[in-house]
């Protein structure tokens, strides 16, 4: 694995050597009529463009999707995104000892540790119909897949790992709203939260970069799941016809809204709780990593985002606010 500094923490004006992976590649034709080779580049945190003018035929051969190239360059800045010049690029050799897996972006918190908080929460579900169907649909290998995946392909938790973080702040959040309302059925919330995103470990394909699998295109990640819940309940004897409705309308419902392409709107309490924590574990995270993505840019506010229909403001890391300040009361 290799040890260099994140592409993020590059500053303008800074030169650089790195090892980065090949997102895009292609020729383009300036205005003027100049061929140049257009490649986007990225690590861990950050993904970046860089443009070849000079003498970029034959390395235009090699620099293919997926290619690691190690690079030397100086950050520069082209209205207002940043942007390497290229002064050296070359294909990764063997010995340089580095794979696509050093690219991939992972959770910061630790797996081992996310995982046995998985493994308790499912142990707190007390519905004997409820513990059978989620010892059915994780199998070691669909356990495995859950683990690794991440919650999408970009805006939020978008790293490896990332659908069992977010899995689990849901988790968290549901039960939080249980003990404000007890009428909450905990249980089916629970167990809705545990498996609102299961379809997208057939959704998405996470073993070299993320994208969408045909299935996943054709189908989306709240058909898949409800699908293979629909499909393992008619394994398990007796199960109450109430109950798999209810759960299944949870998978159904959880995106909210119509056009946020949920099949139908939230119709139950635990429906609604669920629909909000989704949201705000979400957005939260997504809000997070653009913060985070622009802090190094020296500026006091992030580009417009989209989700958020605002820029957001990035707080010093040095600012401190502690009441034993003088002047703060």
């Amino acid at each position: 694995m290799i040890n260099q500094k994140p592409l993020i923490e590059i500053k303008k004006d800074e030169e650089f050597t790195l090892f980065l992976l090949v997102n895009r590649c292609e020729i383009k034709t300036s205005k003027n009529g100049s061929s140049y080779l257009s490649i986007e580049l990225k690590d861990k945190t950050s993904t970046i463009t860089a443009n070849l003018w000079d003498n970029f035929e034959d390395i235009a051969k090699e620099i293919t999707y997926n290619k690691i190239v190690k690079i030397n360059g100086i950050m520069q800045d082209f209205n207002g995104q940043p942007q390497i010049r290229v002064k050296k690029i070359r294909i990764a050799k063997e010995e340089d000892n580095v794979s696509i897996m050093d690219f991939m972006p992972v959770s910061s918190r630790p797996v081992e540790e996310m995982t046995l908080e998985f493994n308790n929460v499912r142990n707190t579900i007390q519905n004997r119909y409820l513990k059978e169907l989620l010892d059915k649909i994780f199998t070691q290998e669909r356990l495995n897949s859950f683990i690794k995946a991440p919650a999408g392909i970009s805006i939020h938790h978008a790293y490896l790992h990332g659908l069992l973080e977010h899995t689990l702040e849901l988790v968290k959040i549901c039960d939080l709203m249980c003990t404000i309302h007890p009428e909450i059925n905990r249980d089916l919330l629970i167990t809705g939260a545990i498996l609102h995103d299961f379809g997208k470990i057939e959704e998405l394909n996470f073993e070299s970069s993320f994208d969408y699998t045909d299935k996943g295109r054709l189908f989306g990640h709240i058909v898949i799941g409800a699908l293979e819940l629909e499909k393992a309940i008619s394994t398990i004897e007796n199960f109450p016809e109430g109950l798999k409705n209810q759960l299944i309308h949870l998978i159904l419902s959880h995106q909210g809204k119509y056009e946020y392409a949920s099949p139908v709107i939230p119709k139950t309490l635990e429906a609604i709780v669920l629909y909000q924590a989704d949201e705000l574990s979400a957005k939260a995270n997504a809000y997070k990593y653009a913060i985070e993505g622009e802090r190094n840019k020296n500026g006091k506010w992030t580009k417009f985002i989209k989700i958020a229909e605002t820029s957001l403001y990035i707080p010093d890391k040095n600012d401190k606010y502690d009441s034993n300040e003088e002047g703060i009361k």
